[in-house]
């Protein structure tokens, strides 16, 4: 669905997803750097699990949530990427403890 366009050498940073690092251009939403890396879904939802990726790109549909250097429900298409940022996708409910 989305395509990047050619832009020559970008500058890249490098991010660590779900515990692999990967390298994204320095610009990119976390969201737009997971879709140009294949990383997909990026969430299962709370009820059913089925699988959630980035939708609209805006910051409208919530599809795109991940957590973001410990910080849960990011918009990874409004969260600009930083050099050594964390991101872990979710999986599903998480559990509240007692």
């Amino acid at each position: 669905m989305f395509k990047r366009l050619p832009e020559g050498a970008a500058k890249t940073v490098a991010i660590k997803v779900d515990g692999r690092v990967i390298e994204a251009r320095a610009g990119d939403s976390v969201a737009a750097a997971l879709i140009a890396a294949g990383i997909s879904p990026t969430r299962l939802s709370a009820v059913s699990q089925s699988p959630r990726a980035p939708y609209c790109m805006m910051g409208v549909c919530f599809e795109c949530a991940v957590t973001v250097d410990g910080v849960a429900n990011r918009q990874g298409c409004l969260t600009p990427v930083q050099e050594g940022m964390q991101i872990e996708t979710i999986k599903g409910r998480r559990e509240i403890g007692a």
